[in-house]
């Protein structure tokens, strides 16, 4: 394959997935299917199903898609160093929450039919859980760097409360507001001060 076929076809596929994404968010999963996409995207009929011949391929391939841009949403090359303490961790954890309850709501509502429907299909779980993994290592790396005496229990806390508020300002009772950026920033600090505080602290303090 030439150079300009293989962009090519890079370059359809994310059409095609970011598509199927945009899909998602609009319609749910019923209205999902390959004709929808190549009717969404512009694309002749039967594109989508060159791509992904079945349904859980092209689950698959919106997952991947997901993946790529929440870890841009995410910025988790902005992460901060676990030696920049608690306000760095808050700072950049929360401009991530952020971004996902302003910016970027259709993908949020995209990722909300993609892990119900994982419930249903685990040959979906286990890729959708794999394709979330490297937020969730990378996290627990800042966490043990600060100090943490559990790692992966303050993880689990961490991403449960951004979940849950994501969740909540997005599809749930308080999909009418937003809280500001300084708001997220407070809440977590103070998430943060009862998990690592003491963590932080000298020895013999």
């Amino acid at each position: 394959m030439s150079e300009r076929t293989a962009s090519g076809a890079a370059s359809r596929a994310g059409l095609v997935a970011d598509t199927a994404l945009a899909l998602l968010a609009e319609r749910g999963m019923r209205g999902l299917t390959h004709r929808a996409v190549d009717e969404a995207a512009g694309l002749p009929q039967g594109s989508t199903s060159n791509l992904a011949r079945t349904r859980q391929a092209l689950l698959e391939l919106a997952v991947r898609r997901l993946a790529d841009r929440e870890a841009r949403v995410l910025a988790l090359h902005e992460m901060p160093d676990p030696h920049g303490g608690l306000d760095a961790l808050a700072d950049g954890l929360a401009l991530a929450t952020h971004r996902a309850l302003t910016g970027n709501r259709e993908l949020t509502l995209a990722r909300y039919e993609l892990a119900l429907e994982a419930t249903r299909r685990p040959e979906l779980r286990a890729y959708f859980d794999a394709t979330g993994a490297r937020f969730r290592d990378q996290l627990r790396a800042l966490v043990t760097g600060m100090g943490s005496t559990s790692p992966d229990r303050h993880v689990l806390s961490l991403v449960a409360w951004a979940d849950g508020l994501v969740f909540s300002c997005v599809a749930g009772s308080f999909s009418t507001r937003v809280p500001s950026l300084d708001d997220i920033r407070a809440d977590l600090r103070e998430l943060l001060d009862g998990m690592l505080g003491d963590a932080r602290q000298p020895r013999g303090a």
